[in-house]
């Protein structure tokens, strides 16, 4: 007959060898549980396993947010979705449930500067994290800087295939900055290689109609819209200053 200690050895190595932390750690707490109120050997099991499954849920979402390099505190819970124009509200909803990735859907955010783009793009980014969705935040200026050293050392195939495994790629402010033309081709072939393949997530103070300030050349310019219009949704959010407007309502508050 085998002794308790023995039992409890063989078991925590078991567990151990088989990658159930949850369990390991939880098996003896939850044992005393049942026997307590007399469950079954199946329930006992069940609230074990269920325990293993919402940790590992709970450890790969944050293994996702960690890695999508998106900023913490630009979530929906900081976001004054009251403040967006009302279509943008209605666009919203369906987003945040994340069916656009499936159908390999860009969006496309456009406004003046401060009006909430990259807030938005961010904290939907945040609730595709929470879904098990795979997403990166780059700046557009950090991005092609990337893209070029990878270029250079021979290596932008294995790097388009590495972003790639991205369901959503948020570059932000696209046109902030005014590129080379070197470094608006490498934007162009990310743009070309994820064409039906990957959704993009981009923000943009700038209209289509200025964006050949971006890519230097009419037809490179023609070529980039249609991609990333071709799948779509855009979200016009010409309005004045969100920062502005929400430091307002802020310092209102605090005198009342």
């Amino acid at each position: 007959m085998l002794k308790s200690e023995e039992i409890t050895s063989r078991l925590t190595g078991s567990l151990k060898s088989l990658h159930l932390p949850t369990v390991r750690t939880s098996y003896a707490e939850s044992a005393l549980v049942a026997r307590r109120e007399g469950h079954s050997y199946e329930r006992y099991l069940l609230e074990l396993i269920e325990l293993e499954c919402e940790d590992r849920q709970y450890r790969r979402v944050e293994r996702l947010r960690r890695a999508s390099k998106l900023p913490m505190e630009k979530t929906m819970e900081s976001f004054e979705l009251d403040l967006m124009p009302e279509k943008v509200r209605q666009q919203i909803g369906p987003l945040l449930e994340g069916g656009f990735l499936g159908r390999t859907e860009n969006i496309l955010a456009f406004g003046n500067p401060g009006s909430g783009k990259t807030h938005l793009l961010c904290a939907i980014g945040h609730e595709l994290t929470q879904q098990g969705y795979r997403v990166l935040f780059r700046p557009c200026s950090l991005l092609v800087q990337e893209l070029l050293v990878a270029k250079r050392d021979l290596v932008l195939p294995k790097m388009l295939k590495r972003l790639a495994r991205y369901d959503a790629l948020i570059i932000d402010d696209i046109g902030y900055v005014q590129q080379s033309r070197q470094e608006m081709e490498v934007l162009f072939t990310l743009l070309a290689d994820r064409y039906e393949r990957g959704s993009v997530m981009l923000s943009s103070n700038l209209p289509f109609s200025k964006w050949e300030q971006i890519f230097k050349d009419p037809m490179t310019t023609a070529a980039a819209i249609d991609r990333l219009v071709h799948h779509s949704v855009i979200l016009e959010l010409n309005l004045d200053s969100y920062r502005l407007q929400t430091s307002k309502q802020r310092q209102i508050e605090m005198t009342q």
